[in-house]
């Protein structure tokens, strides 16, 4: 089972630092370490990952692959909306296309770590 972490990592450097890190361990080790994507913000993270969008995540993992309009009916809203809403979450990486031009969540579990914590002196 694939599984995507999301992050919140307002320091790119040290953002890069973990991944670097990340892939170093899965590549000596050879085993599946998960998939991670991280936001500056939670504000950037709240931009993608809208109510809205998180239905449409919902709502597929759910269905299972399905096309654009069946998963409009699905969810009740228009497909013009739900279009746009599944181009940003291609274009993260959240959602993909099957050979059929079908949508479907390649992650069986979706996880967010946001800490919040206060800045060191």
């Amino acid at each position: 089972m694939r599984t995507l972490t999301i992050h919140i990592e307002p320091d790119t450097e040290a953002a890069l630092e973990h991944a670097g890190r990340q892939f170093a361990d899965a590549w000596q080790s050879g085993e599946y370490a998960g998939e991670h994507l991280s936001f500056e913000s939670p504000a950037a993270l709240f931009r993608l990952l809208t109510p809205a969008r998180w239905g449409v995540l919902e709502t597929l993992q759910q269905a299972g692959h399905c096309g654009l309009r069946e998963l409009a009916r699905l969810l009740e809203r228009d497909a013009s909306a739900v279009h746009r809403d599944i181009a940003a979450l291609i274009e993260r990486g959240i959602v993909e296309k099957d050979e059929e031009g079908k949508l479907f969540v390649p992650f069986g579990r979706i996880h967010a770590e946001i800490d919040l914590m206060p800045k060191a002196a």
